[in-house]
């Protein structure tokens, strides 16, 4: 017979939980840095950089529960808009 499990008893215990953008190591097999660095363009926005931005973010609006993709996507509007200004202001 299976056991009912409450909401509460299903939630992860935030103090144990990695932080949303967390960096982790892909597979052994992934390609490395530099070969993804020879197919994308001088001026792309990383992955690693809207990480890096979405974890900001997520850390100055007091780190809430169920909004990293909303923060992913902020990350990579700035992040875009940053560019475009250079790009115009150069």
């Amino acid at each position: 017979m299976m056991e009912r499990v409450s909401r509460e008893d299903s939630r992860p215990d935030p103090d144990d939980a990695d932080p949303p953008f967390a960096t982790q190591s892909g597979p052994a097999d992934a390609p490395s840095t530099e070969a993804a660095a020879d197919r994308v363009p001088a001026d792309a926005i990383t992955f690693e950089q809207i990480r890096e931005r979405a974890y900001e973010l997520w850390e100055r609006n007091h780190r809430p529960d169920g909004f990293e993709i909303q923060f992913w996507l902020l990350a990579e509007r700035e992040l875009r808009a940053e560019r475009e200004r250079r790009r115009d202001g150069s």
